[in-house]
């Protein structure tokens, strides 16, 4: 009689079993073990995800990278912007203690403008130099720079020293520049310029000369520095106005430009 094979027969040896299932096995072991693995180390990292094995995404690395974008806030250059917002209402009080005329409270007053003036000059560059930026100081820090100046003008225009048309010039010189830069931010950025940052410093000077008690020749030069500082403050003005027209007109052209090639 003749045997048929039994691989033939579509069955299989007690030993080809045993192989098949030890391959099997090892392979699902194997499998295991690596995803196991793979599961371990993405908890490990907080890089887990959603997968074929089944994991879950950790909450962890979400949880500390909003917790390092928080505190990216708290730079030196937004602590130097946050000490001038505090020093504006201690300036205020200073100036106008005792009627605002005793020498020794305005030096103390004048001290506080010194200081806000001083971290004026270094946040923006701290945040530059080491990448500080934030959107907070983008924000604060200009409102802390027209605040300090702001008070000082109004501040001494209503205790008689400078005249109000000249807080109104400088005032309205900064606000109008301001609005300016926001209606046209769709076409681009109005840079700071050298005049301007020249007019900032004539300012600064001028301002802190009227906040102390001076007399004599002193008190004539002071009038000579603020007549510099009104001047500075129209022109960069005038200037900051013929750039954004200019900027204007380009992003206009830029804008149709564009349209007409995607018609065409």
């Amino acid at each position: 009689m003749t045997g048929v094979p039994a691989s033939a027969a579509g069955g299989s040896s007690p030993a080809g079993a045993a192989g098949k299932a030890g391959a099997v096995g090892s392979s699902k072991a194997g499998g295991a073990k690596a995803g196991g693995a793979k599961v371990a180390a993405s908890k490990a990292s907080g890089t887990e995800s959603d997968g074929p094995d089944g994991a879950k995404p950790a909450r962890g690395g979400k949880i500390a990278a909003a917790a390092v974008n928080q505190a990216s806030v708290w730079n030196i250059a937004n602590l130097l912007t946050m000490l001038r917002l505090v020093l504006v209402p201690a300036f205020v009080a200073l100036m106008l203690a005792d009627g605002g005329y005793d020498p020794a409270w305005r030096s103390l007053a004048w001290a506080a403008f010194a200081i806000a003036m001083i971290t004026d000059l270094f946040d923006g560059h701290l945040a530059r130099t080491y990448n500080l930026v934030t959107d907070f100081g983008k924000i604060a820090d200009p409102i802390a720079d027209k605040a300090i100046m702001g008070a000082a003008l109004i501040c001494l225009s209503a205790l008689g020293d400078l005249p109000w048309w000249v807080t109104g010039v400088i005032l309205g010189r900064e606000l109008g520049v301001t609005l300016l830069r926001f209606i046209v931010i769709r076409y681009g950025v109005i840079p700071a310029s050298r005049g301007g940052k020249l007019k900032t410093l004539t300012q600064g000077v001028a301002v802190g000369m009227y906040i102390l008690a001076l007399t004599g020749w002193l008190a004539t030069l002071r009038w000579w520095v603020m007549a510099a500082a009104v001047v500075l403050t129209v022109v960069t003005g005038l200037d900051y106005v013929r750039q954004a027209i200019v900027l204007r007109r380009q992003g206009i052209a830029e804008r149709k430009a564009a349209l007409e090639e995607t018609e065409a």
